[in-house]
């Protein structure tokens, strides 16, 4: 067993695990697997997630044991919340609330398909009310000492019918209080990663920044105007030259009709230099709703 795609859960059906049953699986993760479960104690439709142990290693077991400790402590409206963690003889676990819903990521990509092209990309007042609701969370996960690290679309899930965002995947967090005796290594997705995240130093919240400006360049675009590159190596080499600014041309260039106020933001927020970036999501989220009250 070499990865957790050709992992075969079908035994698991059934099972009960801390106070609930598992009843399906409904995702797949790069370590992790997410199932449908009842939770007999309260009657309800949970999540369960479990990390096998015949994958584990001991990195992949720590970063695991992070995610729910982590998670656990974090108790935000737009943060998914813990239940319970565990482990049995073939896995490690923890439970969390069931969201019915869909990522920001599949979202934006209806969006992109839509056939009129203007609703391409998702609305501005939507776009800028959902990011502040993140910030928000992610400024008091920052004050517990937790840093997500893979804030992206695919991690941000949206309520069926509240479309209230929720902050999911804490997997490869960094509690800043615990020191890593490990030499550090590279985790989190390209595109949203800041040049100090791409080069192993110690990160902090305004990394969080760093992939929520990317986030709302994208969602403001229809096609981020990135530097032509043939790999993800070849993207975070980019990212590491591009001291004078990762995308080629202004957001407002590309959409006329956003306010060029938003340029500056944008700028302050995806800076090369995290010292020139906002210092706190909390600063970030009053920019953007300044914007808000001010254009739309």
């Amino acid at each position: 067993m070499t990865s957790i795609a050709k992992y075969n859960a079908d035994h698991l059906y059934g099972l009960e695990v801390g106070t609930a049953t598992i009843i399906k699986e409904i995702a797949r993760g790069g370590m992790a697997i997410v199932f449908l479960a009842f939770q007999r104690t309260l009657k309800r439709q949970i999540a369960v997630k479990i990390l096998p142990r015949i994958l584990l290693t001991a990195k992949s077991a720590d970063l695991f044991q992070r995610e729910a400790e982590a998670a656990a402590i974090l108790s935000h409206p737009n943060i998914i919340p813990v239940y319970e963690v565990g482990q049995t003889d073939d896995f490690l676990f923890f439970t969390m609330q069931l969201v019915q819903g869909q990522t920001l990521g599949y979202y934006m990509t209806i969006a992109k398909k839509n056939p009129i092209p203007s609703k391409h990309i998702l609305p501005v007042k939507f776009t800028l009310n959902m990011l502040i609701q993140v910030l928000d969370a992610l400024n008091y996960a920052h004050s517990q000492d937790i840093v997500h690290q893979d804030i992206k679309p695919g991690n941000i899930m949206l309520e069926k019918h509240t479309k209230r965002p929720l902050v999911m995947d804490f997997g490869i967090v960094q509690i800043l209080n615990r020191k890593d005796e490990d030499k550090p290594a590279i985790r989190g997705t390209p595109l949203y990663m800041p040049p100090e995240q791409i080069l192993s130093q110690k990160v902090d919240g305004r990394a969080d920044i760093y992939a929520v400006g990317i986030m709302l360049f994208q969602m403001l675009t229809v096609s981020l105007p990135l530097p032509a590159f043939t790999s993800k190596t070849d993207l975070l080499k980019h990212k590491l030259l591009s001291k004078n600014g990762f995308f080629s041309e202004k957001l407002s260039a590309v959409n006329p009709r956003i306010d060029p106020d938003m340029d500056r933001i944008l700028d302050k927020a995806i800076a090369y230099d995290r010292a020139q970036r906002y210092p706190s999501c909390q600063d970030f989220k009053a920019d953007l709703e300044q914007y808000l009250n001010k254009n739309t």
